[in-house]
């Protein structure tokens, strides 16, 4: 389990230097001069060079990527050049808000999605099965933005119209500020984000429940007496969870890098609407600060899937 975890670690410092790498080339070696579209089209051919000789950009390749290099690994991100910050800085404000989002829909998610694939896998072609596959199919289709809209149309506008102010329409409220308006702000968003998925998690997990339960060792249990509630969430739920766990590394990783729908729709100040604006301003730090950060989370949630693969089933061992 160690070597594997050493050899895993290793490969994932490697994919982050190759990411980093790309986004260098990208940013410093692509056909554009990153000084003149900061100066603007009126400046001077000397605001140009002070901005070229500022920005470090008149060293030699090799020595700008050496210097990128040096302050990635110092956690230096450079700064914003927009509102002259630092990139570090804007994560910290607006990461916790993505996480929140991204947490709480998860947690919703694998909750409904995988009680609804239980459900559907123990009861084969009945009604509750077909239910749950045509609830999933609707919500697979369901674009994320028409969802939100459709929410604050009926849970926001419709419900504050008839007097009932339950659900805002955007924003966001700390958590140290108001716990209780915390919530309040991330209900609709969480139930955006975690009924489309959840209909990929209810496919995933009934799929590999009907594999699992056709196991011999499922007949085995089964046929010492055991309990039917015990042999499908310890025996047959623990070893048909590897695709579910899976998918949720992948998915909650892109979800940290930036919920970008979800938070445009309802307003809130994340890494989404970071994304948004740096496009829109060419704001190149701040992009590239948040393309490592969510290929960083990626990579991360890999690792801890690929570790938990040998906890969730037994028959799995890492060499």
């Amino acid at each position: 389990m160690l070597k594997f975890l050493v050899r895993r670690l290793t490969l994932g410092v490697a994919v982050m230097w190759v990411v980093a790498t790309a986004v260098f080339i990208l940013y410093f070696i692509a056909p554009h001069d990153v000084a003149r579209t900061l100066a603007g089209k009126q400046s001077t051919e000397r605001v140009i060079q002070l901005i070229r000789h500022r920005l470090g950009l008149d060293k030699p390749i090799t020595e700008q990527y050496l210097d990128y290099l040096n302050r990635l690994l110092h956690g230096d991100l450079g700064y914003s050049y927009v509102n002259s910050m630092p990139v570090v800085n804007v994560i910290k404000e607006d990461l916790p808000i993505t996480a929140s989002v991204a947490f709480g829909g998860a947690i919703l998610w694998l909750l409904i999605g995988v009680s609804a694939g239980v459900l559907a896998a123990t009861r084969p072609r009945s009604f509750l099965d077909r239910t749950v596959t045509a609830f999933a199919l609707f919500f697979y289709s369901m674009p994320v933005f028409l969802l939100g809209q459709l929410f604050l149309l009926l849970l926001f506008f419709r419900l504050t119209m008839a007097g009932f102010d339950i659900f805002p329409g955007g924003g966001y409220v700390p958590f140290a500020a108001s716990p209780g308006e915390w919530l309040r702000h991330l209900i609709l968003p969480w139930f955006t984000v975690a009924l489309v998925s959840a209909s990929t998690y209810a496919r995933l997990t009934r799929g590999s429940m009907l594999e699992v339960l056709g196991e011999d060792y499922i007949r085995t249990a089964r046929s010492k007496g055991l309990r039917e509630r015990r042999v499908i969430y310890r025996h047959g739920l623990r070893a048909g969870m590897s695709p579910v766990v899976t998918q949720f590394g992948i998915d909650l990783g892109t979800l940290l890098g930036g919920v970008i729908l979800t938070e445009t729709v309802f307003g809130l100040p994340g890494l989404g609407q970071q994304i948004v604006t740096s496009i829109s301003d060419g704001d190149l730090p701040v992009i590239m600060g948040l393309v490592l950060l969510a290929s960083g989370f990626i990579v991360l949630a890999n690792i801890v899937v690929d570790a938990l693969y040998a906890v969730l089933d037994p028959r799995v061992r890492l060499t």
